[in-house]
């Protein structure tokens, strides 16, 4: 079964290929992705590494947290299940709009 690592506080320098490359080390790596931003494409400083197993997930884990990966000390840990989309909103409960928040318009003749 596949093992889900988050591996953050890399540079924008850093490829998905340079991670494959360290990571192998471990054990089999299955995919790896970082994540950038819609607009620029440049990093978001943090990514995603998928390993084949448990076992090379927590020796990636034990040789990689704390490590230095082009100058920067990164951080690798198991990761969090993704969180489901939608729910609750975090809007003011105001009306959105040009209508200065009276949604209603009013009557028109």
């Amino acid at each position: 079964m596949n093992k889900n690592l988050y591996v953050g506080n890399l540079t924008v320098n850093v490829t998905e290929d340079v991670i494959k490359d360290n990571f192998a080390n471990a054990g089999k790596v299955a995919t790896v992705t970082i994540i950038k931003d819609n607009y620029t494409k440049h990093s978001k400083g943090f990514g995603f590494v998928e390993m084949e197993t448990e076992e090379g997930a927590r020796q990636a884990i034990e040789m990689f947290n704390g490590g230095k990966l082009d100058g920067n000390t990164i951080v690798v840990n198991e990761a969090k299940p993704k969180r489901e989309q939608g729910g609750q909103r975090r809007d003011s409960g105001r009306s959105g709009g040009f209508r200065g928040g009276n949604s209603g318009g009013g009557r028109r003749y």
